[in-house]
Protein backbone atom coordinates (compact mmCIF):
# COMPACT_ATOMS: atom_id res chain seq x y z
CA UNK A 1 0.00 0.00 0.00
CA UNK A 2 1.46 3.85 -0.27
CA UNK A 3 2.40 5.47 2.03
CA UNK A 4 0.63 7.55 4.93
CA UNK A 5 0.96 11.11 5.21
CA UNK A 6 2.01 13.18 7.83
CA UNK A 7 -0.42 16.29 9.67
CA UNK A 8 0.59 19.02 8.69
CA UNK A 9 -1.22 21.39 11.54
CA UNK A 10 -2.93 24.54 9.57
CA UNK A 11 -5.97 25.95 9.64
CA UNK A 12 -7.39 26.02 5.90
CA UNK A 13 -10.37 26.78 4.06
CA UNK A 14 -11.80 24.87 1.10
CA UNK A 15 -10.91 25.90 -2.49
CA UNK A 16 -14.64 24.99 -4.04
CA UNK A 17 -18.04 25.08 -2.93
CA UNK A 18 -18.44 21.47 -4.07
CA UNK A 19 -15.63 20.32 -0.99
CA UNK A 20 -18.56 22.65 1.28
CA UNK A 21 -21.15 20.40 0.26
CA UNK A 22 -19.35 17.06 0.93
CA UNK A 23 -18.88 18.14 4.17
CA UNK A 24 -22.76 18.97 4.98
CA UNK A 25 -23.68 15.83 3.58
CA UNK A 26 -21.47 13.71 5.37
CA UNK A 27 -22.85 14.70 8.96
CA UNK A 28 -25.42 12.63 9.55
CA UNK A 29 -25.36 9.83 12.94
CA UNK A 30 -22.81 7.35 13.35
CA UNK A 31 -23.14 3.82 14.50
CA UNK A 32 -19.69 4.02 16.16
CA UNK A 33 -18.93 5.83 19.10
CA UNK A 34 -15.24 6.14 20.13
CA UNK A 35 -14.29 4.93 24.00
CA UNK A 36 -11.60 7.86 24.78
CA UNK A 37 -8.34 8.61 23.33
CA UNK A 38 -5.78 5.70 24.10
CA UNK A 39 -1.65 5.47 22.67
CA UNK A 40 -1.77 1.51 24.08
CA UNK A 41 -2.46 -0.93 21.32
CA UNK A 42 -3.62 -4.80 21.24
CA UNK A 43 -1.90 -7.08 18.56
CA UNK A 44 -2.08 -10.26 17.50
CA UNK A 45 -0.02 -12.83 15.84
CA UNK A 46 -0.38 -16.00 14.13
CA UNK A 47 1.57 -18.62 12.13
CA UNK A 48 1.83 -19.30 8.32
CA UNK A 49 0.76 -23.07 8.90
CA UNK A 50 -2.79 -21.97 9.57
CA UNK A 51 -3.94 -22.50 5.56
CA UNK A 52 -2.00 -25.88 5.81
CA UNK A 53 -4.68 -27.95 6.09
CA UNK A 54 -5.98 -25.85 3.06
CA UNK A 55 -6.62 -27.88 0.32
CA UNK A 56 -7.98 -25.41 -2.30
CA UNK A 57 -7.76 -21.63 -2.76
CA UNK A 58 -11.04 -20.37 -1.75
CA UNK A 59 -10.15 -22.52 1.26
CA UNK A 60 -7.03 -20.67 2.31
CA UNK A 61 -9.11 -17.70 0.99
CA UNK A 62 -12.07 -17.91 3.90
CA UNK A 63 -9.59 -18.83 6.11
CA UNK A 64 -7.94 -15.54 5.79
CA UNK A 65 -11.35 -14.08 6.33
CA UNK A 66 -12.38 -15.94 9.33
CA UNK A 67 -8.82 -14.51 10.79
CA UNK A 68 -9.45 -10.75 9.22
CA UNK A 69 -12.88 -10.75 10.93
CA UNK A 70 -11.80 -11.31 14.18
CA UNK A 71 -9.04 -9.11 14.68
CA UNK A 72 -11.95 -6.42 13.68
CA UNK A 73 -14.71 -7.42 16.08
CA UNK A 74 -11.71 -6.98 19.00
CA UNK A 75 -10.42 -4.09 18.02
CA UNK A 76 -6.72 -5.54 17.25
CA UNK A 77 -4.47 -3.06 16.23
CA UNK A 78 -1.46 -5.05 15.07
CA UNK A 79 -1.60 -8.33 12.84
CA UNK A 80 2.15 -10.40 12.76
CA UNK A 81 2.29 -13.53 10.70
CA UNK A 82 5.08 -15.51 11.39
CA UNK A 83 6.92 -18.53 9.06
CA UNK A 84 6.92 -21.58 11.14
CA UNK A 85 7.70 -24.44 8.51
CA UNK A 86 10.44 -25.98 8.32
CA UNK A 87 13.33 -24.21 7.01
CA UNK A 88 14.30 -26.85 4.60
CA UNK A 89 10.22 -26.63 3.40
CA UNK A 90 11.25 -22.48 2.85
CA UNK A 91 11.40 -21.16 -0.77
CA UNK A 92 14.94 -19.81 -1.51
CA UNK A 93 15.47 -16.57 -2.80
CA UNK A 94 11.96 -15.87 -2.81
CA UNK A 95 10.38 -12.70 -4.38
CA UNK A 96 6.74 -11.99 -4.38
CA UNK A 97 6.55 -8.96 -6.55
CA UNK A 98 7.54 -11.76 -9.09
CA UNK A 99 5.81 -14.77 -8.56
CA UNK A 100 2.94 -15.04 -10.04
CA UNK A 101 1.88 -19.17 -9.24
CA UNK A 102 0.44 -20.39 -5.58
CA UNK A 103 1.72 -17.63 -3.03
CA UNK A 104 3.79 -18.44 -0.45
CA UNK A 105 1.35 -18.42 2.60
CA UNK A 106 2.97 -15.69 4.62
CA UNK A 107 2.97 -13.27 1.51
CA UNK A 108 -1.12 -14.62 0.61
CA UNK A 109 -2.40 -13.77 4.39
CA UNK A 110 -0.15 -10.72 4.21
CA UNK A 111 -1.80 -9.87 0.97
CA UNK A 112 -5.52 -10.26 1.63
CA UNK A 113 -5.14 -9.26 5.15
CA UNK A 114 -3.93 -5.75 3.81
CA UNK A 115 -6.76 -6.05 1.09
CA UNK A 116 -9.02 -6.02 3.84
CA UNK A 117 -8.09 -3.85 5.85
CA UNK A 118 -8.17 -1.27 3.37
CA UNK A 119 -11.33 0.78 2.44
CA UNK A 120 -13.91 -1.43 -0.31
CA UNK A 121 -13.57 2.11 -2.42
CA UNK A 122 -9.70 2.18 -2.96
CA UNK A 123 -9.07 -1.38 -3.34
CA UNK A 124 -9.21 -1.42 -6.75
CA UNK A 125 -6.23 1.43 -7.31
CA UNK A 126 -4.09 -0.13 -4.24
CA UNK A 127 -4.40 -3.97 -5.42
CA UNK A 128 -3.98 -4.67 -8.99
CA UNK A 129 -4.78 -8.20 -10.45
CA UNK A 130 -3.38 -10.70 -8.93
CA UNK A 131 -3.57 -14.12 -8.67
CA UNK A 132 -3.84 -14.30 -4.65
CA UNK A 133 -7.48 -12.38 -4.87
CA UNK A 134 -9.16 -14.60 -7.76
CA UNK A 135 -11.30 -15.46 -4.89
CA UNK A 136 -11.67 -12.46 -3.24
CA UNK A 137 -15.34 -12.87 -3.49
CA UNK A 138 -15.94 -14.57 -1.14
CA UNK A 139 -14.06 -12.22 1.86
CA UNK A 140 -16.82 -11.38 4.28
CA UNK A 141 -17.28 -7.25 4.48
CA UNK A 142 -15.31 -5.96 8.06
CA UNK A 143 -17.33 -3.10 8.38
CA UNK A 144 -14.90 -1.20 10.40
CA UNK A 145 -15.27 2.27 11.28
CA UNK A 146 -13.20 3.32 8.27
CA UNK A 147 -14.83 1.80 5.95
CA UNK A 148 -17.20 4.75 5.02
CA UNK A 149 -21.46 4.36 4.56
CA UNK A 150 -22.67 7.29 2.95
CA UNK A 151 -25.27 7.51 5.63
CA UNK A 152 -23.33 8.60 8.65
CA UNK A 153 -20.37 11.03 9.46
CA UNK A 154 -17.55 10.34 11.48
CA UNK A 155 -14.79 13.19 12.39
CA UNK A 156 -12.00 11.60 10.69
CA UNK A 157 -12.08 9.53 6.76
CA UNK A 158 -9.26 7.32 4.82
CA UNK A 159 -9.13 8.81 1.70
CA UNK A 160 -7.09 8.15 -1.85
CA UNK A 161 -5.35 11.18 -3.50
CA UNK A 162 -6.33 11.70 -7.43
CA UNK A 163 -4.95 14.59 -8.96
CA UNK A 164 -4.06 18.23 -8.86
CA UNK A 165 -6.68 20.68 -8.30
CA UNK A 166 -8.23 22.16 -10.77
CA UNK A 167 -7.49 25.62 -9.94
CA UNK A 168 -4.05 24.15 -9.13
CA UNK A 169 -3.73 24.71 -5.65
CA UNK A 170 -3.86 21.55 -3.18
CA UNK A 171 -5.16 17.91 -3.96
CA UNK A 172 -8.64 16.15 -4.76
CA UNK A 173 -9.02 13.50 -3.17
CA UNK A 174 -11.22 10.67 -2.79
CA UNK A 175 -13.06 9.70 0.48
CA UNK A 176 -15.29 7.05 -0.40
CA UNK A 177 -18.66 9.85 -1.06
CA UNK A 178 -20.30 10.96 -3.67
CA UNK A 179 -18.87 14.49 -2.98
CA UNK A 180 -14.86 14.32 -3.35
CA UNK A 181 -12.89 17.07 -1.41
CA UNK A 182 -9.68 18.76 -1.58
CA UNK A 183 -7.18 19.66 0.92
CA UNK A 184 -4.57 22.15 0.94
CA UNK A 185 -1.78 19.96 0.85
CA UNK A 186 0.21 18.84 -2.80
CA UNK A 187 0.52 14.91 -2.68
CA UNK A 188 0.89 12.41 -5.40
CA UNK A 189 -2.02 10.53 -7.06
CA UNK A 190 -2.42 6.91 -5.62
CA UNK A 191 -1.37 8.11 -1.98
CA UNK A 192 -3.97 6.52 0.93
CA UNK A 193 -4.24 9.47 3.84
CA UNK A 194 -5.69 9.32 6.95
CA UNK A 195 -7.96 13.18 7.25
CA UNK A 196 -9.28 14.86 9.83
CA UNK A 197 -12.68 16.08 8.65
CA UNK A 198 -13.52 20.02 9.29
CA UNK A 199 -16.25 20.91 12.07
CA UNK A 200 -18.10 23.18 9.77
CA UNK A 201 -18.67 24.10 6.00
CA UNK A 202 -15.31 26.46 6.25
CA UNK A 203 -13.01 24.33 7.16
CA UNK A 204 -10.99 21.88 5.05
CA UNK A 205 -10.05 18.52 5.36
CA UNK A 206 -6.63 17.95 7.09
CA UNK A 207 -4.25 14.81 6.30
CA UNK A 208 -3.36 13.54 9.99
CA UNK A 209 -0.84 10.89 11.37
CA UNK A 210 -3.12 7.07 10.32
CA UNK A 211 -2.93 6.41 14.49
CA UNK A 212 -4.59 10.40 15.48
CA UNK A 213 -8.19 8.40 14.86
CA UNK A 214 -7.49 6.18 18.05
CA UNK A 215 -4.71 8.53 19.81
CA UNK A 216 -6.36 11.45 19.85
CA UNK A 217 -10.35 10.91 19.57
CA UNK A 218 -10.35 7.05 20.90
CA UNK A 219 -12.02 5.43 17.50
CA UNK A 220 -10.75 2.25 16.28
CA UNK A 221 -9.01 2.42 13.07
CA UNK A 222 -8.05 -0.55 11.67
CA UNK A 223 -5.15 -2.76 11.76
CA UNK A 224 -1.58 -3.18 10.22
CA UNK A 225 0.19 -6.32 9.06
CA UNK A 226 3.97 -7.44 10.18
CA UNK A 227 5.12 -10.32 8.84
CA UNK A 228 7.43 -12.21 10.79
CA UNK A 229 10.41 -15.15 9.69
CA UNK A 230 10.35 -16.57 13.06
CA UNK A 231 8.48 -16.64 16.33
CA UNK A 232 11.44 -15.44 17.88
CA UNK A 233 11.23 -12.45 15.74
CA UNK A 234 8.05 -11.86 16.33
CA UNK A 235 8.56 -10.92 19.83
CA UNK A 236 11.88 -9.06 19.32
CA UNK A 237 10.93 -7.06 16.28
CA UNK A 238 8.33 -4.72 15.69
CA UNK A 239 6.95 -0.88 15.42
CA UNK A 240 7.58 -0.02 19.34
CA UNK A 241 10.52 1.32 20.25
CA UNK A 242 10.49 -0.57 23.76
CA UNK A 243 8.92 -3.45 22.15
CA UNK A 244 5.89 -5.32 24.15
CA UNK A 245 6.16 -4.90 27.60
CA UNK A 246 3.15 -7.91 27.94
CA UNK A 247 3.26 -11.36 25.96
CA UNK A 248 1.01 -13.86 26.03
CA UNK A 249 1.09 -17.55 24.90
CA UNK A 250 -1.56 -19.43 24.05
CA UNK A 251 -1.27 -23.56 24.64
CA UNK A 252 -3.72 -25.89 25.77
CA UNK A 253 -0.93 -26.85 28.46
CA UNK A 254 -1.07 -22.96 29.87
CA UNK A 255 -2.89 -22.13 32.35
CA UNK A 256 -6.26 -21.42 33.03
CA UNK A 257 -7.14 -17.57 32.27
CA UNK A 258 -9.01 -17.47 35.95
CA UNK A 259 -5.50 -18.37 37.37
CA UNK A 260 -2.85 -16.42 34.91
CA UNK A 261 -5.35 -13.27 35.58
CA UNK A 262 -7.48 -13.44 39.05
CA UNK A 263 -8.07 -9.99 39.05
CA UNK A 264 -10.61 -8.73 37.58
CA UNK A 265 -9.52 -5.19 36.63
CA UNK A 266 -7.21 -4.25 33.74
CA UNK A 267 -4.14 -4.67 33.14
CA UNK A 268 -1.15 -2.55 33.10
CA UNK A 269 0.80 -2.75 29.38
CA UNK A 270 1.34 0.01 26.51
CA UNK A 271 1.94 -2.78 23.87
CA UNK A 272 0.09 -6.34 24.49
CA UNK A 273 0.76 -9.14 22.12
CA UNK A 274 -1.15 -12.67 21.90
CA UNK A 275 0.69 -15.11 20.17
CA UNK A 276 -1.31 -18.19 18.68
CA UNK A 277 -0.11 -21.46 17.33
CA UNK A 278 -1.11 -23.31 14.68
CA UNK A 279 -2.21 -26.87 14.14
CA UNK A 280 0.59 -28.11 15.89
CA UNK A 281 1.05 -25.71 18.40
CA UNK A 282 3.51 -22.62 19.64
CA UNK A 283 6.21 -25.57 19.93
CA UNK A 284 6.02 -26.47 16.71
CA UNK A 285 6.92 -22.81 15.60
CA UNK A 286 9.83 -22.78 18.45
CA UNK A 287 11.30 -26.18 17.12
CA UNK A 288 11.68 -24.54 13.64
CA UNK A 289 12.98 -21.26 14.86
CA UNK A 290 16.69 -21.61 14.33
CA UNK A 291 17.68 -19.29 17.18
CA UNK A 292 15.70 -21.00 19.90
CA UNK A 293 17.18 -24.47 19.10
CA UNK A 294 20.47 -22.60 19.33
CA UNK A 295 18.94 -21.72 22.79
CA UNK A 296 17.80 -25.00 23.29
CA UNK A 297 13.94 -23.39 23.71
CA UNK A 298 11.40 -25.89 22.17
CA UNK A 299 9.08 -28.38 23.46
CA UNK A 300 7.98 -27.48 27.28
CA UNK A 301 10.46 -24.45 27.12
CA UNK A 302 8.73 -22.31 25.09
CA UNK A 303 6.53 -21.05 27.69
CA UNK A 304 9.61 -18.91 29.08
CA UNK A 305 9.28 -16.94 25.95
CA UNK A 306 6.04 -15.21 26.84
CA UNK A 307 5.09 -13.27 30.59
CA UNK A 308 1.80 -15.70 30.43
CA UNK A 309 0.86 -19.00 28.83
CA UNK A 310 -2.69 -19.41 28.70
CA UNK A 311 -4.86 -22.12 27.76
CA UNK A 312 -7.78 -20.58 26.31
CA UNK A 313 -10.64 -23.41 26.41
CA UNK A 314 -9.78 -26.52 28.65
CA UNK A 315 -12.29 -29.64 28.54
CA UNK A 316 -12.70 -28.34 24.52
CA UNK A 317 -15.27 -31.43 22.97
CA UNK A 318 -12.89 -31.68 19.61
CA UNK A 319 -9.85 -32.51 19.62
CA UNK A 320 -8.28 -29.43 17.98
CA UNK A 321 -9.37 -25.96 17.97
CA UNK A 322 -8.76 -23.67 14.69
CA UNK A 323 -6.82 -21.26 15.21
CA UNK A 324 -9.26 -18.90 13.98
CA UNK A 325 -11.75 -20.22 16.60
CA UNK A 326 -8.76 -19.70 19.42
CA UNK A 327 -8.48 -16.49 18.32
CA UNK A 328 -12.47 -15.61 18.76
CA UNK A 329 -12.49 -17.35 22.39
CA UNK A 330 -8.99 -16.38 23.40
CA UNK A 331 -9.40 -12.65 22.53
CA UNK A 332 -13.41 -13.19 24.15
CA UNK A 333 -11.78 -14.16 27.60
CA UNK A 334 -8.70 -11.51 27.50
CA UNK A 335 -10.59 -8.79 26.62
CA UNK A 336 -10.93 -7.83 30.10
CA UNK A 337 -7.60 -7.09 30.14
CA UNK A 338 -8.30 -4.03 28.72
CA UNK A 339 -11.94 -3.23 28.92
CA UNK A 340 -13.46 -3.81 31.90
CA UNK A 341 -17.26 -2.43 30.66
Amino acid sequence: MSGSYERQPKKRRFDNEDSNMATTTLKTLSRFRPTFPRDWTVSVAVPTSIISDCVTKEQRTTYAGRVARALAIFCVDEVVIYDDSPMDQRPANFDPDAYTGDIAPSHFLEHLLNYLETPPFMRKTLFPLHPNLRSQGLLPQLDMPHHPHKDEWLPYREGMTEGPAKNGKGTVVDIGMPEKVTIAESIPPRTRLTLKMPDDERGTPEPVHPAAPRTDSGYYWGYTVRKAPSLSTVLTEGPYEDGYDLSIGTSERGLLLSRAFPEHKEADFKHLLVVFGGPRGLEYAAMNDPELSSMSISGTRTKELFDHWVNVLPNQGSRSIRTDEAMLIGLAGLRRLWDTT
